[in-house]
């Protein structure tokens, strides 16, 4: 198994600590996008079969590939491999830059997309806009694809307006979402219908806690649920300032050669972990995968599950509200440093919060503290209501050397939450 912690040995300083790391890399490694597009995604004798349903490539004279999103540029590299010179044309966006042969690759910018995000969605908008009946297009979509795919330049200034007022607020990725679709005429199933009326397989990387699918990359495959008056409440709702609401899509015509695939969500990391903690001798209590709550009632659940030789694991985008700028490391480094602030950390436990993107609005993935991380702050100084006030946490980890570095993990699934306990 490859190993994903590149701090690993630095971090091991107790057997819990091992245990709970080795739990973490099991997560990481069970989203492993080019294994996951391996797994699920074979070509045969012309005959491509994802999942449980077969396409005969035969029967298209295009195969087009788009994407957008934190494991898009992977799966583009998986897919590929799978369908080589099949592919006529295509665009992907993510974080990274690789060469390929028959898919174009932008390196963009997140969460505040910028021209390259402009560039690309162009681009991907080209692609699919003059397909007809004989086409196949398959799309990438991935976390993080809300900010980085954009089109036309005015959705990327509301998006990036739209992000930095919604930050103050810290309240769920739905709302933002669903105002999101209402932006873009490629979001909220807008793409489908561009596309319409092509075949569209649609690969879906979900870093959306619970089945809400439809708003992975604010759902460009998906048929939208939601009104230009729902987005438009929600506007009103935290004073959000003004937008050019467009209303989605709401004809089945444009749907019914879509067909979109569930291929990873949180849930495939929570039982990776789960089945790695069995293999440990450990029992487990999976407390939730749409772990929404304020970072500190997330942090009350979790502990509340606690007991001896178990593992407590969650899943999620618990809500923070940052009121200051500024400041360095994200939500899970903030979620360690609040759990040492309520005195939650004691002799036998090991908490791990972890971006599974391995980003934390910085270079870390995210932080492993246990009582050794208490000693440590406490000789350092450091006050951590005052990091904590600021949103500036990540000095503080730095200096305990409890951070978790992985680089971008080419996966999104959102958050990761782990609590061993072994006395």
């Amino acid at each position: 198994m490859k190993s994903w912690i590149k701090n690993f040995s630095e971090l091991v300083k107790t057997s819990n600590r091992k245990l709970a790391l080795e739990i973490a890399e099991a997560g990481l490694e069970s989203i492993n996008t080019e294994v996951v597009i391996s797994h699920y995604i074979k070509l045969k004798d012309n005959i491509l079969n994802i999942m449980e349903k077969s396409f005969d490539l035969s029967k298209f004279k295009k195969i087009k590939v788009v994407g957008f999103g934190k494991a898009s540029i992977d799966a583009a590299v998986a897919l590929e491999k799978i369908l080589g010179s099949k592919i006529k044309v295509g665009a992907v966006i993510g974080l990274q830059k690789v060469n390929l042969e028959h898919i174009e690759i932008f390196s963009g910018t997140h969460p505040r997309p910028s021209q390259i995000n402009i560039d690309a969605g162009e681009r991907i908008y080209g692609i699919i806009k003059d397909s007809n009946e004989e086409d196949l297009i398959i799309v990438l979509v991935s976390g993080g694809g809300s900010a980085l795919l954009c089109y036309s330049e005015s959705e990327c200034e509301q998006n990036v307006t739209l992000y930095d007022e919604f930050l103050k607020y810290g309240k769920t990725i739905a709302e933002m979402n669903t105002v999101r679709k209402h932006l873009s005429i490629l979001k909220g199933g807008g793409l489908a219908k561009i596309a319409y009326p092509a075949t569209v397989i649609g690969l879906i990387f979900s870093d959306i806690p619970g089945n809400r699918f439809c708003d992975v990359a604010s759902g460009p495959t998906y048929k939208d649920e939601s009104t230009v008056d729902d987005a438009s409440k929600i506007v009103s709702k935290y004073n959000l300032g003004k937008f050019d609401l467009l209303e989605t899509s709401k004809e089945n015509k444009y749907f019914e050669k879509v067909y979109n695939f569930v291929l990873v969500s949180n849930e495939t990391a929570v039982l990776a972990m789960a089945q790695k903690s069995r293999e440990l001798g450990l029992k487990v209590n999976i407390i939730s995968t749409e772990m929404y709550d304020e970072v500190s009632v997330s942090l009350k659940k979790i502990f509340k599950a606690k007991t001896n030789n178990t593992v407590v694991l969650a899943a999620g985008e618990p809500m923070l509200e940052v009121k200051k700028g500024g400041g360095s490391g994200g939500r899970n480094l903030y979620m360690g440093l609040r759990a040492i602030q309520m005195g939650l950390i004691d002799e036998d436990s090991v908490l791990i919060p972890l971006a599974s993107d391995g980003m934390d609005n910085s270079d870390a993935a995210g932080v492993v503290i246990d009582k050794n991380t208490l000693e440590k702050i406490k000789k350092s100084g450091l006050d951590v209501d005052d990091s904590l006030d600021r949103f500036d946490v990540y000095p503080v980890f730095q200096e305990s050397q409890d951070i978790i570095m992985t680089g971008s993990t080419g996966a999104n699934v959102s958050d990761l939450m782990i609590l061993l306990t072994k006395k």
